[in-house]
């Protein structure tokens, strides 16, 4: 039988649908990559990108980038302040900071392909333009976000991050931190804790939990929490954090999966417990899920035995 489950904080329904389960080859969805003809984000191709902002590596070469997005969705220009007309119009420009972090030089490497110590370098540069953007006039929030193959959303195969400072802090952010504020003290907390013993327990080291959530969305969904109530990744031991993601990363490759991760961090002045959620993108939503309740037919429980080596 399915079962109808409620996120643990947010007021969101799953119907998990066991009877639905398929195992992971079912899911795998080949997409054969092909280096595009002329690969903007190539070394050597440095003057068709947007000014450089950052970067690893020396004038000898680079292992990370960081510019700006040509077709950036925010620009550090025009109203920042949100305003309302007729009590239902509100608006501002579309301000604020979007850049793209290009992970590698290699036009085909992906991100499941790096080690730990190259995880590093990327998350270190997360935390850095984190903090730079911050800084900015006007930005309330920096969304850190990563987009893997077509169905993820993604149009480019050159392995990147975007990053999106925002004049106002996202909806789901403000709702999970809202949602936490009912509880006496951190519900995050207590949830690593139970999850920490559970069937939805995926990986594990002295600094970070992954688990498949209770009401996962999207078949083999994963999310990773420090173990410690920490808000920001400035707080973090992300030398740890390379380690669990390497370890989902690379369990995604053996069912070359389209995927997003976002990554969640507490606004200023809040006290929301910092994870990351990674998102397979290995079933399409319907007129149903977009109705309010979605339909997952992999139970996490299923998939945690996935993470775990057991099927």
């Amino acid at each position: 039988m399915g079962e109808l489950r409620k996120d643990y904080v947010l007021d969101r329904w799953v119907i998990v649908a066991s009877e639905r389960g398929a195992r992971p080859h079912q899911f795998m969805h080949e997409e054969k990559v092909v280096a595009p003809e002329l690969d903007f984000f190539a070394p050597g191709n440095e003057s068709m990108t947007p000014v450089e902002l950052d970067r690893v590596g020396d004038d000898s070469g680079w292992r990370i980038r960081v510019f700006n997005n040509k077709f950036a969705a925010a620009r550090l220009e025009g109203q920042i302040e949100l305003k309302t007309d007729n009590e239902f119009f509100t608006y501002s420009a579309n301000y604020g900071e979007h850049e793209v972090i290009v992970e590698t030089p290699d036009s085909l490497r992906q991100l499941w392909d790096f080690s730990d110590s190259e995880l590093l370098e990327v998350y270190e540069m997360y935390n850095k333009r984190i903090g730079f953007v911050k800084l900015m006039d006007g930005i309330k929030y920096v969304n850190v976000f990563k987009n893997h193959k077509k169905d993820a959303g993604t149009s480019i195969v050159h392995s990147h991050s975007q990053l999106v400072g925002l004049n106002h802090v996202p909806q789901f952010v403000k709702d999970k931190v809202e949602a936490t504020k009912k509880y006496d003290g951190c519900p995050y907390c207590k949830i690593v804790e139970i999850e920490k013993k559970s069937d939805r327990h995926c990986f594990e080291n002295d600094d970070f939990v992954a688990f498949t959530p209770y009401a996962s969305r999207f078949p083999f969904e994963i999310w990773v929490f420090p173990k410690q109530h920490l808000r920001l990744m400035s707080e973090l031991n992300l030398k740890g954090l390379s380690e669990i993601m390497g370890k989902i990363l690379r369990k995604l490759k053996e069912i070359d999966a389209a995927f997003n991760y976002v990554v969640h961090y507490s606004p200023d002045n809040e006290d929301l417990h910092f994870h990351i959620e990674v998102l397979p993108r290995l079933s399409k939503w319907a007129g149903f899920e977009f109705s309010g309740t979605i339909i997952n037919k992999q139970p996490p429980e299923e998939a945690a035995k996935f993470y775990r080596g057991e099927i």
